[in-house]
C-alpha cells in the first residue's frame, strides 16, 4: 500500500511540474491555451495508458498508478473525467454518463464560483 502511495506521489509531482512547464511555455491572454493543452494531452495520454492496460494483461498495475493516477492526475484531472466517461459509454450506461458529465461541469463551475465568492475581500 505504501508503494502505491509513493508511485502516485512521484507521478503526481512529475505531472505537476510538467503542467507548470506548459503554463510557462504557452501563455495566452485571449485563450486559456495552457489549460486547454494539458487537458487534451492528459486525456490522450490516459487513453493510451488505459488502452495498453486493457489490451495487455502483463501491463503492471504499478505503471498504471504511476502514469495515469500520478502523472496524468498531477498534470490534469480532466483526463480522469474523460477516461471515466468513456468507460461509462463502453458499458452503455448512457444516463449515468450524461448525468456525470453534466453534474461534473455544472457543479464544478458552481463550486469554483462559490469558493471565489466566499473569500473575504
Amino acid at each position: 500500500m505504501i508503494k502505491n502511495f509513493l508511485l502516485v506521489g512521484l507521478g503526481g509531482m512529475l505531472g505537476s511540474m510538467l503542467r507548470l512547464a506548459v503554463n510557462i511555455g504557452f501563455k495566452s491572454a485571449s485563450f486559456p491555451l495552457a489549460t486547454f493543452l494539458v487537458n487534451i494531452i492528459g486525456s490522450f495520454v490516459i487513453g493510451i495508458v488505459f488502452g495498453i492496460a486493457a489490451r495487455n494483461s502483463q501491463f503492471d498495475v504499478n505503471w498504471r498508478l504511476f502514469l495515469a493516477t500520478g502523472i496524468c492526475g498531477g498534470f490534469t484531472t480532466f483526463s480522469s473525467l474523460s477516461a471515466e466517461s468513456i468507460f461509462l459509454l463502453q458499458q452503455q450506461r448512457y444516463s449515468i454518463f450524461f448525468l456525470y458529465l453534466l453534474l461534473s461541469i455544472v457543479l464544478g463551475l458552481a463550486a469554483t464560483w462559490l469558493g471565489m465568492t466566499i473569500v473575504p475581500k
